[in-house]
């Protein structure tokens, strides 16, 4: 069976994170996958053994999603959308998949719907038309207003034969965050977390009795990192490991290091997951793949939401996760390092958390339901 998968990442890597999940899983089942990313390259994700077709990237203009910036930073021109979508298509003609996954459209990503539009008619043109599934995390950004999930719906009932939901329906239901019309409910298919197997504890024990910050790359994390900084200076019975990520790491930890705070500052480590087994607990925000690794890991976890702009996703997963022990929050706007080091020190107090209640073969469903609705055996 061959696969396409369509995903751009515009602020975090989590979009691109969790379509290489779901394309390892499809190898793994011995199908042929192709992905086609239209975020910029993270070359700290693992895409080891993944066909990936990179387009001319983009990526949002902060928290503002109808902005799009190119490699040089400035806004980029139609001619970029017309190339990135001719890119999709001609990927399209050249593999003439079985399966074609589009991350996230149409429930977000709308500001792309041309290209998204112009692969979705494409494959229905093709001589033996492809299943078209939509791929979604477990809760999304909610419509601001109603005719938006309308046009989702729609878009839907005309090109979708399925929407896979990278959720437990006994935890998180798209109902939480998007309105679910009896047509739209008929197609959604309930996958459980898409995440990669679980990390074994690390062989040096890295992380061990640590608080570990990690809050991605970009300018979106800053106050976390700040925060932390200055924080470790007040619980130094703990050692504060900074993890930053993004291309321009190295220059990011030059600009917030200061020589008065016991804190270490590294750029974004591939065990991080792994480290997770031995620390006395996380910081981070709330993103769909960070909430997994602390939950597979078992980690007490400390969670600041993403909230700038109107972003809510965030907050409403970890107020979700709230409700299990071992979990905390800090709004943005509540957020200092006395709070920090106050919430640490109850949450370093409980018990761990069990990893056994979850389910984390999402991916595995996934392939599944693909070849289900494909018609074609494992």
């Amino acid at each position: 069976m061959k696969v396409l998968i369509a995903v751009t990442h515009l602020l975090g890597t989590g979009h691109l994170a969790r379509a290489l999940t779901l394309a390892r899983a499809f190898l793994a089942k011995g199908h042929q996958v192709q992905l086609l990313s239209g975020g910029f390259p993270a070359p700290q994700l693992d895409t080891k053994g993944v066909e990936i077709t990179q387009l001319p990237p983009l990526r949002s203009d902060g928290v503002n999603f109808g902005q799009f910036l190119g490699r040089d930073g400035q806004p980029v021109e139609d001619i970029v959308h017309r190339e990135r979508a001719e890119m999709l298509c001609a990927a399209l003609y050249e593999m003439q998949p079985d399966v074609l996954i589009t991350e996230l459209y149409p429930f977000g990503r709308r500001a792309l719907r041309q290209e998204f539009l112009a692969l979705l008619r494409a494959a229905q043109e093709l001589p033996r038309r492809p299943v078209i599934l939509s791929s979604i995390r477990d809760i999304l950004a909610p419509p601001s207003k109603p005719e938006k999930a309308h046009k989702a719906d729609a878009v839907i009932a005309e090109f979708y034969d399925a929407v896979l939901v990278h959720s437990d329906p006994e935890t998180t239901r798209l109902e939480a965050s998007w309105p679910v019309s009896p047509q739209l409910q008929e197609k959604l298919r309930y996958t459980g977390y898409v995440a990669p197997p679980a990390a074994p504890p690390h062989p040096d024990l890295a992380g061990d009795n640590e608080i570990l910050v990690s809050a991605g790359g970009g300018s979106v994390g800053e106050q976390i990192y700040r925060c932390a900084i200055e924080a470790a200076k007040l619980m130094p019975d703990y050692r504060w490991r900074l993890l930053i990520g993004g291309q321009d790491a190295e220059a990011r930890i030059s600009a917030l290091k200061r020589a008065d705070s016991p804190a270490l500052l590294e750029p974004a480590r591939s065990d991080f997951r792994q480290m997770l087994h031995h620390a006395a607990a996380s910081v981070s925000m709330c993103g769909y793949n960070t909430a997994l690794d602390l939950l597979q890991a078992g980690t007490p976890g400390l969670f600041v939401p993403f909230d700038a702009g109107s972003e809510v996703e965030q907050g409403l997963r970890a107020n979700s996760l709230a409700a299990l022990p071992g979990f905390e929050i800090i709004r943005s706007a509540d957020l200092s390092a006395a709070k920090l080091v106050s919430t640490l020190r109850k949450l370093t107090q409980e018990p761990r958390r069990s990893t056994q209640n979850f389910h984390f073969d999402g991916a595995s469903a996934s392939v599944r339901i693909a070849e289900e609705l494909a018609g074609a055996g494992t």
